[in-house]
């Protein structure tokens, strides 16, 4: 049965703010802020990258993600219907919900391709798990990552992975059932449940991490590296757009996630300062990833990079040298699997609780049937690696002409249906939804409301339509 469009459906709710928060988080941090946060500063100016991208989170980030939350919470119902019910009652067209109809959209899309890459942090586990074990069985519990291997096969383990479709299914199946499943357990019994215990987790690793990297690397050369105030290169248009695009996709906005947890969200909960503590932490985890990332790197002699290489090529290589590199090596990657994971039941929660609301599903069935659904889409993923890797979907599509499948994915969602949803968002609460029903949803204080509404109706839209405007066009920078 289709719910009541004027009363919400009975639902489940976080047990608490601290729940909320940690899911929230949980839902934010993911494998971009270990390995494209810390590259992006770097290559960007520095210390002037990081001032201008936490401008962008407390000037664009932190009112986006208010204003996706308060749209769940208001609502009380799955991601559309809470964006529909908002407009119905703003006596605005129902025609809003497509922000929400892209997030859902994108998500589970999104979600086909990271299970893939989480699918890698799998593999890696299982190696440095082995590699760990043998250390230890051999008296030398302490050795470096990979001791028996040379640099070059360490580095060989990527390319190897990414040529054995097989091995890449199976990463990737075991990963999908693993998020289908923590979904299937509930609100309560899943997705609170890996907050609370995965969150604290991930938080001690990562310092652990980043003590050691502060003891054993090179950490004035790790600092200097993220720190050291380039502005020559920060007052570059693409540095402005790099900062902007990082804020943005970093917080998860426009996937609806927050808007499906705003919605579990009790009434008493203060939407604002959750806000505040969910954006603090996501840019901490990103700037501490590159203090805990970078020395390491220096440490050995190598090259900082971004993207994947960064993790499953420089990392491995410089854990190869240092002192219990095994133990750290399976430490970073079991870090990773747990920011992967966090994130990835948020995704799949967006569409499995639309689907439960809109055709009276169980929870059961409708995480097992999307959860089978972006595992199969998953396999093209997984394919335009070796089987497929000369296979171009979207020839049709400028800026999309040589993008594998696995790439079209990728960019088609980040660069087109996020940053349109959001900018749906901003326009949607900055000047069609009642403020009546808006404002007291916030939790700010009569001093905070004010820039908040000239953040979101103003800067907001101004801001995510230029990451939607230069993604699809980068020539426009020049």
């Amino acid at each position: 049965m289709v719910a009541n469009a004027s009363s919400p459906p009975a639902r489940a709710h976080w047990s608490s703010r601290t729940a909320f928060v940690l899911a929230a988080i949980g839902s934010a941090v993911g494998l971009g802020n270990l390995w494209r946060f810390p590259a992006e500063a770097g290559a960007n100016g520095g210390g002037a990258f990081v001032l201008i991208y936490i401008l962008c989170v407390a000037l664009i980030g932190m009112p986006l993600l208010l204003a996706e939350t308060l749209i769940g919470r208001h609502g009380q119902r799955s991601t559309i219907a809470s964006a529909a019910y908002l407009a119905r009652e703003s006596n605005a067209s129902s025609g809003w919900a497509l922000l929400a109809v892209l997030g859902v959209i994108s998500s589970f899309l999104i979600l086909s391709f990271y299970s893939v890459v989480a699918g890698w942090v799998l593999s890696f586990i299982a190696t440095s798990g082995g590699d760990l074990l043998g250390s230890i069985a051999a008296g030398q519990p302490l050795a470096g990552a990979y001791a028996n291997w040379t640099v070059e096969d360490i580095r060989q383990q990527m390319p190897d992975l990414f040529g054995d479709p097989w091995r890449m299914t199976l990463f990737h199946f075991i990963f999908a059932a693993a998020t289908t499943v923590i979904v299937m357990r509930g609100v309560k019994g899943g997705l609170e449940m890996v907050a609370v215990w995965l969150m604290p987790a991930f938080f001690f690793l990562l310092i652990g991490i980043t003590l050691y990297s502060a003891i054993e690397g090179d950490f004035a050369a790790g600092a200097k590296f993220l720190f050291q105030p380039d502005f020559s290169k920060a007052i570059q248009p693409s540095v402005l757009l790099s900062a902007l695009g990082q804020a943005f996709f970093s917080l998860s906005l426009g996937g609806a996630a927050l808007i499906a947890y705003g919605a579990y969200a009790s009434r008493d909960s203060n939407l604002g300062g959750s806000a505040g503590l969910i954006s603090f932490a996501d840019t901490a985890v990103a700037i501490i990833a590159g203090l805990a990332i970078f020395p390491i790197v220096f440490s050995v002699g190598l090259e900082p990079n971004g993207g994947p290489a960064l993790m499953f090529q420089t990392m491995p290589a410089a854990f190869h040298t240092m002192p219990a590199g095994a133990i750290v090596a399976f430490a970073f990657f079991v870090l990773a699997f747990f920011a992967a994971l966090t994130s990835s039941v948020s995704l799949l929660e967006v569409s499995v609780a639309w689907l439960m609301e809109r055709f009276g599903m169980s929870r059961a069935v409708a995480s097992f049937g999307l959860g089978a659904g972006f595992f199969l889409i998953g396999l093209a993923s997984v394919l335009s690696f070796n089987v497929w890797a000369d296979h171009r979907p979207l020839p049709f599509l400028p800026g999309f002409e040589n993008a594998s499948w696995f790439d079209a994915i990728d960019g088609v969602t980040g660069k087109i249906m996020l940053p349109l949803s959001g900018l749906i968002t901003a326009i949607f609460i900055g000047w069609v939804a009642d403020r009546k029903l808006v404002n007291p949803e916030t939790g700010l204080s009569p001093r905070l409301l004010p820039v908040w509404r000239f953040l979101i109706a103003w800067l907001c839209p101004l801001a995510v339509a230029l990451i939607l405007l230069f993604g699809l066009f980068p020539q426009l920078l020049g």
